[in-house]
């Protein structure tokens, strides 16, 4: 359960991705709440970061008390290993595109989340582990992957809120079918598939629902995966797939578990996890629960 606490110090690091501050009106929310805080008494440092590395190195040469960042989830993904490393909680200031860890964690503006920062509240929530990679919403192969692909910085400058769209329109043009092998938690499965998901928060692509079920905290990683269809197909489950309504359909695969094991035919697929490229199959998924602590709404019920 979230609790109330109040930095003896108020250090506070904001990492913001520099291509996150363009559109609407982010900059001035962000000049704003940072004003707030500090006439709250924080002492605030914002640095424009340079990538995951770059981020990282600042997480670990901060003496800060909480660590915000401004971008979309690969940018907050980017950080998670380093916030681990430090036992440092953060703060999720919704600026990308999708926002989806921000919706996990009940955050729907810049002004909510600086709110939730000066409340103090926290909570510990899981992240899911590939290799030596951390993502805290979903991990893709298949038409996921294609959508991710189709999602490039013009789409998205272009499309703004509905570039998710036009990116599904795109890969669905071009999707594949693939034979996929699964152990989760030591059961068996043997199946086709033209998109897996393996999710540890509730949301990703922009909204979608990973499991009707699904919370990040609950230990549990939630899989899915659609069978080989056609368009009209996919199009009559579009509303079951976008609130996680999974068992409505025997043309959807769905399970849970804390660890996932992934081998695909033909080996090698592309694994992309919060957007971004982590691995190829064959994978390991595991959950490692309530290994980070995040700012959290005082409404938050998770």
């Amino acid at each position: 359960m979230p609790h109330a606490s109040n930095p003896a110090d108020k250090q506070l690091l904001v990492l913001i991705n520099p291509a996150s501050r363009s559109g609407g009106d982010r900059a001035d929310q962000l000049d704003a709440g940072v004003s707030q805080l500090r006439e709250a008494g924080w002492s605030v440092e914002v640095r424009e970061t340079c990538g995951p590395e770059d981020a990282a190195a600042s997480i670990h040469g901060a003496r800060v008390d909480i660590v915000a960042i401004g971008g979309g989830d690969g940018t907050v993904s980017g950080c998670a290993r380093a916030l681990v490393e430090r036992g440092l909680p953060f703060a999720v200031l919704p600026m990308g595109t999708a926002n989806d860890l921000a919706r996990s964690l009940g955050i729907e503006s810049l002004e909510q989340s600086f709110k939730a920062i000066r409340d103090g509240r926290k909570t510990r929530i899981d992240l899911a582990q590939i290799g030596d990679e951390y993502f805290f919403n979903v991990a893709n192969l298949g038409l996921g992957v294609q959508v991710t692909e189709a999602l490039t910085p013009d789409v998205k400058r272009r499309w703004g809120v509905f570039s998710y769209l036009k990116a599904v329109s795109e890969a669905l043009t071009r999707r594949n079918q693939f034979k996929v092998r699964l152990e989760i938690d030591g059961r068996k499965f043997r199946l086709r598939s033209m998109q897996l998901a393996v999710g540890n928060g509730r949301f990703y692509g922009g909204g979608n629902v990973v499991h009707e079920e699904a919370t990040i905290s609950d230990s549990r990683l939630h899989l899915y995966s659609l069978k080989p269809q056609g368009l009209l197909e996919l199009l009559s489950l579009a509303p079951f797939i976008r609130l996680g309504q999974h068992r409505v359909s025997q043309r959807i695969f769905t399970e849970s578990g804390a660890e996932v094991h992934i081998e695909t035919s033909p080996p090698g697929m592309a694994v992309h996890a919060d957007g971004e490229p982590v691995a190829k199959t064959p994978v390991s998924i595991r959950v490692v629960a309530g290994v980070i602590e995040a700012v959290v709404p005082s409404s938050a019920s998770m």
